[in-house]
């Protein structure tokens, strides 16, 4: 019997940040979280994270896909916010944005770990980057870390 289970730690893998201006006031905690579980708990090194921002999550499955095809990371970590407001747009965009993500890492057989926090309000948001419901962002990166070894792992199954 075969099990596959990933490990966290991948010294030498190369890892893109996709993430959303807008918002910024939260994403840059959701950064520094993805930033710190990379380098610290997976011991990925300073030269293999690119950092890349876009003006709103709903840019960030076009960005992804331009990494992914780029064929130069290992994984990528999507990053952004969307705050429901009194309007459909919080449906368009968190949408949009989850299909799309979920698309280009179905057709690029390469992890795309969702770092996209979907929240009724500012507070929710900001509890989820970093006070008590923890930081999202180092929970994504975490998982991004987890999948490229989980990969390579089925790759070596012979």
């Amino acid at each position: 019997m075969d099990i596959i289970e990933g490990i966290i730690s991948a010294p030498n893998a190369r890892v893109a940040i996709a993430i959303a201006r807008f918002n910024h006031f939260i994403n840059d905690s959701l950064l520094d979280g993805a930033i710190d579980a990379l380098k610290r708990i997976g011991q990925v090194k300073d030269e293999n994270i690119t950092i890349v921002w876009v003006p709103g999550a709903y840019e960030l499955p076009l960005t992804v896909s331009a990494l992914a095809n780029g064929k130069k990371y290992d994984a990528i970590v999507a990053l952004g916010t969307v705050i429901r407001g009194y309007t459909a747009h919080f449906e368009f965009i968190a949408g949009e944005c989850s299909s799309g993500l979920s698309a280009v890492a179905a057709l690029s057989s390469l992890p795309v770990a969702f770092g996209v926090l979907t929240t009724e309000s500012v507070e929710q948001a900001i509890e989820r980057a970093g006070t008590k419901a923890g930081n999202k962002g180092a929970e994504t990166a975490l998982t991004a870390l987890e999948m490229i070894n989980v990969l390579q792992a089925i790759k070596a199954l012979k």
